[in-house]
């Protein structure tokens, strides 16, 4: 979670039922309860259709409003630009804090960029296939399907990772941070680092097969990185090596 996102925020889930799979949604609720309350629990769709009929069981479990809408011509759904609405007329008499998307939709963009010039957090949620402007928009995204999840799950965490060496798009983003944020001595706080990395755009070392951003950079052996312990827990630093 980034820190400047509060635990206390009131959160709203839209969530795109056509572009977007049931069975994921505990893993979604447990992610938002991070950031504060989902007070705002909206699926948008025609659910006249057979396709959203697994949709049925996890409404009525996870208290989630079903909005209606049928498709306006054959092959061409209403909902998107219901959701699109919905979450301007939020933004303008609600007191939210976080949007939370759950789309693999790119014409959702201009909506997150609008959020964001707000000052919104936005949290989004797709599959592998969600295109790259969407999912750097976002304050911070999360792939949703198990093949993108097998994709990037190092079998080892504890060596040199040649896979991700290779990220230079990633490479770049995490020598730029750790430069940044560094002291005299080349070490950086690893809180100001990823502080520094969400700042550019959306990032979740879970997307690369981490769940704590130290086990990402400690996977790289271009990093060094150190763990001391204060009164209050560990405090984790990395810095480049060499230096």
């Amino acid at each position: 979670m980034a820190s400047n996102v509060t635990a206390t925020d009131n959160i709203a889930l839209l969530i795109d039922a056509d572009n977007a799979p049931a069975s994921k949604i505990d893993f979604i609720i447990a992610e938002l309860a991070s950031y504060g309350s989902v007070s705002i629990r909206r699926a948008y769709g025609n659910w006249t259709k057979p396709a959203l009929r697994g949709w049925e069981k996890v409404l009525h479990e996870y208290a989630i409003q079903p909005i209606q809408h049928f498709d306006l011509i054959k092959g061409k759904n209403a909902s998107d630009m219901a959701l699109l609405i919905e979450a301007m007329d939020i933004l303008y008499t609600k007191d939210v804090g976080t949007f939370c998307l759950v789309s693999s939709d790119c014409d959702f963009t201009p909506l997150v960029l609008r959020l964001r010039a707000d000052g919104k957090q936005v949290v989004g949620f797709g599959d592998a296939k969600t295109p790259d402007p969407f999912v750097a928009s976002c304050t911070r995204f999360l792939y949703l399907d198990d093949e993108k999840k097998a994709k990037v799950k190092q079998a080892d965490k504890s060596g040199p990772t040649q896979k991700l060496k290779s990220d230079r798009k990633l490479m770049n983003l995490l020598r730029t941070a750790v430069n940044a944020t560094a002291d005299e001595d080349g070490w950086a706080r690893l809180g100001h680092v990823g502080q520094h990395i969400q700042n550019q755009g959306s990032f979740d070392s879970r997307n690369y097969g981490f769940s704590k951003l130290s086990e990402l950079f400690a996977a790289i052996d271009t990093f060094e990185v150190n763990k001391s312990e204060n009164g209050s827990g560990s405090v984790f630093s990395v810095r480049l090596r060499g230096k």
